[in-house]
């Protein structure tokens, strides 16, 4: 049985905290879980920054799958596996697959199992409806293997996996002089049981002949037959219903839809997919991989029932964080330390917010809760998880649980803390090959207070140089920022954690007044210099909100 996923998942633009704590609370979710049709998956929302990168490759953890959205997708609901059929079967045995699944749709696909087309009921119809010419059915390339199965035929003579693919369909009703002059070569002949006739239609250079009403052939006619390589079926057919049969007989190919129809992968949105089928009129589409191999069909029917994807949302607990349409998903549980938010939640949900330090000292308490064993390589995570966001314990957010926690995961992890922070933050505080984008985007949050939005970067270093030299670079990105994200003001806090100090860079029009009213004493030109400021959550968040509602 296919476990049900249960994504585990931190915020946009994730940071340490976020991603370990998700791949943390993933394994403690997977050690207790009672129900073995459920798995809980670590996801992360954004690129992995470089401090976490270094986490992760230190204490051996591969990093989580990116998801950027929590709508439901095609993979979320109840495929029809309609089988896929050659494009070499007749629009006859089309139909009667079609009519035995009770199905208006047959995806057509070759030997490698790549969509090649569609063949609909409209299409099939159509066919029957429009008038041929006697020469369509080599124009077709029909398989004589086709014509014996729409025929209930019965081969006599030649080769059934053969082609007609030249002449045209005679009637053989007429007398020999006529059927002369009427029979060219790599004909098919629909004849009657008249000796003469067979021979005669053999002479004339003929590809194959029909017999009908169940008559055979000959000796004569067979050995004539075998010398010239002519294909002799006999149907139970009279002459009248066999020639009536016999286009039937054509394969889907020259009938189906190649170019003109709309294919959906598995990856794509529900609400991306039912906006187009509001705006195809086919009743029914095909699931490809990206390499169009067919893997099953949907109709607007499939998307009135589907499950929704359930996820636990950590170190975040507003809507303006998490993941694309997470209004779409099942919100089951929710594990934070920051400011309740405002995400709303369709059921009761289990929420657990302690004004702690760090998620990760939350997800450490479950496990002693739990009676779960920590493993040294979680240790690592958590305690690196802790670090990051206290800044060494440096933080007013650090509580002394945060500090003993952080203490107590580093002896089960082997590490000396000090020697860990500052191989982290190094990695972190590495701009040189990062773009300007990438720096404001590596730990950046959007905030609202009233009818302004504004977005509020954190980039730490362990030294005023780092900071400085990348200031002089981001201070130019701002507008283009804001734009970005649609918002009023960015802010940029430049934290040196050894001075336990912010340089604040501000942009949008009203910016540094915004921070110039919270924090008075603030002096500086193209920035201002806040002492003792490192909290962006407890010191820095509270004071901005507080000055624009003012």
């Amino acid at each position: 049985m296919e476990k049900k996923k249960v994504w585990v998942v931190g915020h946009k633009h994730p940071d340490s905290d976020s991603i370990c704590s998700a791949i943390s609370y993933a394994y403690l979710k997977n050690a207790i879980n009672q129900k073995e049709d459920v798995e809980y998956e670590a996801r992360r929302a954004g690129e992995v920054n470089p401090e976490t990168a270094y986490i992760l490759e230190r204490f051996g953890v591969e990093a989580p799958e990116l998801v950027e959205d929590a709508g439901s997708q095609v993979k979320d609901i109840k495929m029809r596996k309609t089988e896929g059929v050659s494009s070499h079967i007749s629009i006859r045995k089309a139909w009667d697959m079609m009519k035995d699944q009770d199905i208006a749709t047959l995806p057509v696909v070759n030997t490698r199992n790549k969509l090649e087309g569609l063949i609909v009921t409209g299409d099939i119809a159509e066919s029957y409806m429009d008038v041929y010419d006697n020469e369509t059915l080599a124009i077709a390339r029909t398989q004589y293997k086709n014509i014996i199965e729409t025929l209930a035929g019965k081969l006599l003579s030649g080769n059934e996996h053969g082609y007609f693919v030249k002449g045209k369909v005679v009637i053989g009703t007429a007398t020999s002089e006529v059927l002369k002059d009427k029979i060219e070569s790599d004909d098919l002949v629909i004849l009657s049981d008249r000796e003469d006739a067979q021979l005669l239609a053999i002479e004339e250079n003929c590809s194959c002949i029909v017999v009908s009403n169940g008559f055979g052939a000959s000796e004569k006619v067979l050995e004539a037959a075998k010398e010239k390589e002519v294909v002799i079926i006999s149907t139970p057919y009279d002459t009248f219903t066999a020639a009536r049969l016999i286009n039937q007989s054509m394969p889907i190919k020259f009938f189906m839809a190649r170019d003109n129809f709309t294919t959906f992968t598995l990856d794509d949105l529900l609400s991306d997919v039912k906006k187009t089928m509001s705006e195809v009129r086919h009743r029914d589409f095909p699931v490809v991989d990206d390499d169009m191999n067919y893997i099953g069909m949907i109709s607007r029917r499939n998307l009135l029932s589907f499950d929704k994807k359930q996820i636990i949302l950590v170190d975040h607990n507003e809507k303006s964080q998490a993941l694309n349409n997470i209004d779409d998903a099942e919100v089951v549980e929710i594990i934070d330390h920051h400011k309740i938010g405002d995400l709303q939640t369709l059921a009761p949900v289990y929420f657990r917010n302690q004004p702690l330090g760090c998620t990760g000292t939350i997800v450490y308490q479950m496990y002693k809760e739990n009676g779960v064993e920590i493993e040294p390589k979680i240790a690592g995570l958590l305690c690196s998880a802790i670090i990051s966001d206290t800044l060494m314990f440096r933080s007013p957010t650090c509580t002394p649980v945060d500090k003993m926690v952080g203490e107590e995961l580093a002896k089960i992890a082997g590490v000396d803390v000090e020697e860990l922070a500052i191989k982290m933050f190094e990695a972190g505080s590495n701009f040189a090959e990062k773009t300007e984008e990438e720096i404001l985007n590596q730990d950046f949050k959007i905030f609202h207070a009233g009818d302004v939005a504004f977005g509020v970067d954190q980039v730490s270093a362990m030294g005023k140089k780092q900071l400085d030299e990348v200031k002089a670079r981001l201070i130019p990105a701002l507008d283009a920022m804001i734009e970005e994200k649609k918002i009023d003001m960015v802010f940029v806090m430049l934290t040196d954690i050894l001075t336990e100090s912010t340089d604040l860079i501000c942009g949008g029009e009203g910016a540094r007044e915004v921070a110039q009213k919270a924090y008075p004493k603030a002096t500086g030109e193209d920035s201002l210099w806040l002492e003792g400021v490192v909290s962006r959550k407890k010191q820095l968040i509270p004071s901005f909100m507080s000055s624009i509602d003012a």
